[in-house]
């Protein structure tokens, strides 16, 4: 099976997350730019709201493709202690590179959210939406960083996942729900027929569509009960 493009792929998905629809202490969270048309889709399936959740790979200097550590959404930052410590990068060094790539999430922060505040997840059951998984390491870091703002659980939902990485426990989160697991492989855009970006353009239409169609349910269900 492969799926037609992102918006496909996230109702599929949201089939899978049912049980979570309806309930007031839900957030879907998703991971731009990829992942936003994809939890688009769950958030409208659950009734729930939508935001995004921004997380930036600390790359060593002159080996970027090594993470020792990510930044996150809330400025949160992770370090991969082990590659700090075998590779004996200094503090200053991995200051450095957080505040250069602090200064990137804030921009698409501002580009993505404008001046709306950063959701608030204390408490609340965190669905965190990709529109896949092959290494995991991105979302384990989101998760890592989102554990940190004291979520009472975080759920990793994927349309698709590479069989090894579907595991909540080498996630690090409460549950993980991935809609398909083939094998082999390949690669996560091996099974849609339509991979093409997501553009800043679309996260924010997407973001825009789902804060208003939130908005509209509550006021019909308000209206409902007074």
């Amino acid at each position: 099976m492969t799926y037609r493009d992102r918006t496909e792929a996230g109702r599929h998905l949201a089939a899978q997350l049912a049980h979570y629809a309806n309930r007031d202490d839900v957030l879907v969270l998703a991971l731009p730019r990829g992942g936003v048309p994809v939890a688009y889709e769950v958030a409208k399936a659950l009734r729930a709201p939508l935001d995004i959740f921004l997380v930036r790979k600390l790359g060593v200097p002159g080996h970027e493709e090594l993470a020792m550590g990510a930044i996150a959404t809330g400025g949160v930052r992770v370090l991969n202690d082990d590659a700090v410590e075998y590779l004996g990068i200094p503090s200053r060094v991995i200051d450095s590179v957080a505040a250069n790539e602090l200064r990137e999430l804030e921009r698409r922060e501002r580009e993505y959210r404008g001046d709306r505040p950063e959701p608030d997840v204390r408490g609340k059951t965190v669905i965190l939406v990709d529109d896949g998984l092959a290494t995991g390491s991105t979302m384990r870091a989101a998760a890592a960083a989102l554990r940190q703002q004291n979520p009472a659980r975080i759920v990793v939902a994927v349309p698709v996942s590479a069989p090894q990485t579907c595991d909540e426990y080498r996630m690090g989160v409460d549950e993980i729900i991935c809609a398909m697991t083939p094998e082999p492989f390949f690669g996560v855009g091996q099974w849609y027929r339509d991979f093409s970006q997501t553009t800043d353009e679309e996260v924010r239409d997407l973001l825009e569509r789902a804060r208003n169609e939130y908005a509209a349910r509550e006021q019909e269900e308000l209206a409902h009960t007074s």
